[in-house]
């Protein structure tokens, strides 16, 4: 890959960018403009995630979550609790993103594009209303559409308003939905192309290509779960511990928020009540001046905060707490002055020093009256002793709610950061690790299991037009590779040649060796020749029918064919006065003429010694040795009989046979082909194998054809004194 195409893949990704970076302002412009209109116009509709919608359906996962995001990030500078609503524009966008991907968000498709509408609606009507509710508490609204279907019977107001949420937001998400189609359809594709983010860091490929690459299998687990097991583990934990710690922090102020107030409310009750009448406020109260205007300034400290419950005045004694002054709440009468009450069972472990004038710590309790947090501050008399304690008990209940509203916007806001961050990691590693290492892997797949020369060079090409231009690592393997697989390319072409040459050689030094021998046999003339084309022909004949599948592949016809002029090797240990006998050989001299078998097989054995990991020469010699051997069992030199004859001399058996028979010899005219064929058919199952048999007669056209090249097509027959008594030659 030249600089030239990196510089030019570069200025692609930037125009991509810039093309996404507009993409998602439009559509953040976009969902204000829509949800100004709505409002404008009163419509009951919001319309705020048009823009998130269409971002993602263009633009894809990414540009549709930062869209989405991004509203509600901008929305919180007027109202801070947008943000936490983020987490529902990025599950819009995730959700549009996958139908679109998906192929689903078409009128072609109706029933997809209604679960579409439900995804949404489930999302903004249902995981809408519970996220406030949880955030503030579902408060019922006596303008919206749940009051009428309170109207028309459900008596649950919380059911009411979270049903009316969920339908309004569905006639919401089906607006959207048309939209969304209506302005797809209006986009031509070229256009709808380049919208998508991409960020290839090789040559582009199309969307179903760049699937079944992603979807490529792995032996165990794959780069993009292991990476994105540590990354999703490191959010959660970083999310976990930041939430943990904030929330820790949060219930701290909180908590210091309560007790300053309820340390204030306290104080200031203790210094509104004069110490040096207290004994005549519990004999006299009202009727005691200055009472009243104390219990007034009492009430008003109860009243100056919603959360502070109660404001009393008690004299703690050994009988009990003796009411001094008590303001009634709603939902506690006070107590009367002088009425002496048992001491509150989380003040009894306090009541020795309470007794005797000393200060407590605040007290925290849990019971009948609420949670609350207590108060005791002592009232001092003008010689400085402690008379009475005033009171204060503030409410527990609001911080239970500020926590769980602050701990589920806190989830809610690293949720949505949690997602966006999980989609930019996941692009990440799909198009700068995973695209390109499963890339190199299925053209290297295709380069080591495909090795023929054509496909070989065409996968090379394959390699080289990956481009990977990553600028790490990988595109340093990438180039390793590529130039590993051209090399090896070259060398294999190489290597090729030199056994083309090699084979050839080796089949001319065979045929070579084979002539010498014929030489001497001054009857056989092209017998090797014709006896290895004869048996090819067989083969691939058998091969067609199906015959003995499991031997006839392509490489053993090869070496049988090649090595069928070997045959009659043995011949060269004969004498010549026996091998060019015109006449009738006897007896003994056939037993001699036999042996040439086993001649032969010990001549290549020798040179298995040399060369032992050799296919060819261990057929060449099972047909040296075993071309005798009859189906029967009556031929020589083993007398073995059936399949257990190598199927290389079956064959070559026919071929023998046949070439001898059609061919002319110094003692004897040829058979007409005919006739020759008709001796193998009735040799069929006796002295051949059936199978081959079968096959040579199928093939009788191009068996024709060989004999007729080579001058040995007759029709008359011509008896042969080289005939035994079996109707065999010898």
């Amino acid at each position: 890959m030249t600089k030239e195409t990196i510089e030019d893949y570069k200025i692609e990704r930037r125009k991509n960018l810039i093309t996404t970076l507009f993409l998602i302002v439009a559509a953040v412009g976009l969902n204000f403009l829509l949800f100004k209109l709505a409002s404008s116009l009163g419509l009951p509709l919001y319309l705020d995630s048009e823009g998130t919608v269409l971002a993602s359906v263009f633009g894809g996962y990414i540009p549709g979550m930062l869209a989405g995001f991004l509203t509600n990030i901008v929305n919180s500078f007027t109202d801070p609790t947008s943000i936490y609503y983020g987490v529902l524009n990025v599950l819009i966008a995730a959700a549009s993103a996958y139908f679109e991907h998906k192929g689903w968000l078409t009128i072609k498709k109706p029933g997809r594009v209604v679960l579409y509408i439900l995804t949404l609606t489930f999302i903004g009507g249902g995981l809408g209303t519970l996220l406030p509710w949880l955030l503030d508490g579902l408060y019922f609204d006596s303008e919206s559409f749940g009051a009428a279907l309170v109207n028309a019977g459900i008596t649950n107001l919380t059911l009411a308003q979270l049903l009316g949420n969920i339908i309004m937001d569905a006639l919401d998400k089906t607006v959207i939905t048309v939209l969304a189609l209506a302005i797809k359809a209006l986009i031509p594709q070229k256009i709808r192309a380049k919208l998508l983010f991409t960020g290839w860091m090789q040559r582009p490929m199309s969307r179903e290509a760049a699937d079944s690459i992603k979807s490529m299998k792995c032996r165990s687990v794959s780069v993009r779960t292991k990476i994105m097991s540590v990354i999703i583990t490191t959010l959660v934990l970083l999310a976990s511990s930041a939430t943990t710690i904030s929330f820790v922090l949060f219930r701290n102020a909180v908590t210091a928020q309560q007790e300053k107030l309820v340390n204030s409310t306290a104080s200031a009750a203790a210094l509104e009540v004069n110490g040096d009448l207290v004994d005549q406020y519990i004999l006299h109260s009202y009727e005691e001046p200055g009472y009243y205007q104390t219990k007034q300034s009492l009430q008003h400290l109860l009243d100056s905060d919603e959360d502070i419950r109660y404001v009393y005045v008690y004299k703690v004694t050994e009988e009990g707490c003796v009411v001094v002054f008590d303001i009634d709440t709603p939902d506690l009468p006070a107590n009367k002055p002088g009425e002496i009450i048992p001491i509150d069972e989380a003040a009894l472990p306090y009541k020795d020093a309470l007794i005797a004038g000393e200060a407590i710590e605040p007290i925290v309790s849990d019971d009948s009256f609420g949670r609350l947090i207590t108060v005791y501050k002592p009232i001092l008399d003008s010689s400085g002793n402690c008379v009475a304690y005033a009171a204060a008990d503030v409410s527990m209940y609001s911080l239970d709610d500020l926590e769980r509203n602050f701990l589920t916007g806190m989830i809610s806001l690293y949720l949505a950061f949690f997602i966006v961050i999980s989609a930019v990691v996941v692009w990440v590693i799909e198009y700068h690790i995973v695209m390109p290492v499963n890339s190199m892997s299925m053209v290297a797949n295709k380069f080591a299991f495909n090795t023929s020369d054509d496909k070989l060079d065409e996968n090379v090409e394959k390699m080289r037009r990956l481009d990977i231009h990553t600028g790490d690592e990988i595109e340093n393997l990438y180039f390793a590779v590529s130039k590993t697989a051209s090399d090896s390319v070259a060398q294999l072409e190489d290597i090729r040649r030199k056994n083309d040459t090699i084979k050839k050689m080796q089949n001319a030094l065979i045929l070579v060796l084979a002539d010498i021998v014929e030489s001497r046999d001054k009857n056989t003339g092209d017998h090797v020749r014709k006896t290895a084309a004869y048996s090819r022909v067989i083969m691939k004949e058998m091969k067609k029918k199906g015959y003995y599948p499991d031997i006839l592949t392509d490489s053993f016809i090869e070496n049988v064919s090649n090595t069928a002029p070997m045959h009659d090797i043995g011949k060269i240990k004969v004498s010549d006065i026996i091998l060019n006998k015109p006449g009738r050989l006897t007896d003994e001299e056939f037993k001699i003429m036999q042996d040439h078998t086993m001649y032969g097989r010990e001549i290549i054995d020798e040179v298995i010694e040399l060369v032992p990991e050799t296919d060819y020469l261990r057929e060449a010699r099972d047909l040296a040795y075993y071309h005798h051997e009859k189906w029967n069992g009556k031929g020589y030199p083993e007398g073995i009989s059936g399949e257990d004859i190598p199927l290389s001399a079956r064959v070559m058996a026919v071929a023998d046979v046949f070439d001898a028979l059609v061919s002319k010899r110094s003692y004897k005219e040829p058979f007409s082909f005919e006739q020759a064929r008709s001796i193998i058919r009735e040799g069929a199952g006796t002295h051949f194998d059936p199978l081959v048999a079968d096959a040579f007669l199928s093939a009788e056209e191009e068996a024709m054809k060989i004999a007729e090249s080579f001058g040995d097509y007759q029709h008359k027959y011509v008896e042969d004194n080289h005939v035994d008594d079996s109707g065999n030659l010898r």
